[in-house]
Parts: structure tokens; C-alpha cells; sequence
């Protein structure tokens, strides 16, 4: 798999992410929030994904 440290930056940049479009959901224009939401979702779910995979890989 990838550099841990790799793994570590896309997962705080995804939450990071999800937590501005949180934050300024009412200063983003109606048609950009959906795709951006979408994008968010896919983000923090494949975070989690990989931080699953790096707890079950951890003593390989």
C-alpha cells in the first residue's frame, strides 16, 4: 500500500474539506454544494476505508 504518511495527509485533508463545506454550506452557490457534497462523501468514505485497512495491516 501507500507511505503511511501519504495515507495520513488524505485523510486529514478530507475531513478538512468536509468540515469547510459543513461550515460555509450557506456561502456556496445551489449547483456547485451537490457536486462538492458528492466528492466530500466519496472522500471521507474511502478515509475510512483506508483507515480500516491500515488498522487490519498493521502487524504485517
Amino acid at each position: 500500500m501507500a507511505d503511511p504518511q501519504v495515507i495520513a495527509t488524505f485523510v486529514i485533508i478530507s475531513f478538512c474539506f468536509a468540515l469547510v463545506l459543513l461550515l460555509k454550506k450557506d456561502t456556496i452557490a445551489p449547483g456547485f454544494k451537490r457536486g462538492l457534497a458528492i466528492m466530500a462523501v466519496v472522500m471521507v468514505s474511502f478515509s475510512f476505508f483506508l483507515i480500516l485497512y491500515s488498522f487490519f495491516t498493521m502487524g504485517r
